[in-house]
């Protein structure tokens, strides 16, 4: 295995490590704000992923890259979908319409 391989490998470990305890320690009334925020990060990893797709040279790696977009695209979808089933939580209840009520003097 070449050097650069063991970088990138070491690299990714350590922003695993790093992504986890910043995520550990934010309270559960941030997730709602944060999901949204994660989604747009999310977004840039469609990209990156559309990017890399460019530079394949074989059929395996345009399958993976493939995979990646895909599953890039269900996670910022599914955020907001999420995000957004979150947020009608804290709205207030619409009020049924009477039908009773025709809004004349009786």
């Amino acid at each position: 295995m070449s050097q650069e391989l063991y970088t990138n490998v070491t690299i990714f470990v350590m922003s695993v490590l790093v992504g986890f305890e910043v995520i550990s320690k934010i309270p559960a009334t941030l997730h709602t704000p944060m999901m949204s925020g994660a989604n747009a990060i999310h977004g840039a990893v469609v990209i990156g992923a559309i990017l890399i797709a460019l530079e394949a040279q074989s059929p395996l790696f345009y399958g993976l890259a493939f995979i990646a977009v895909f599953l890039g695209s269900v996670n910022v979808a599914g955020g907001y979908v999420v995000t957004d089933r979150m947020l009608t939580m804290f709205s207030k209840p619409k009020k049924p319409k009477n039908e009773s009520d025709d809004g004349g003097d009786k």
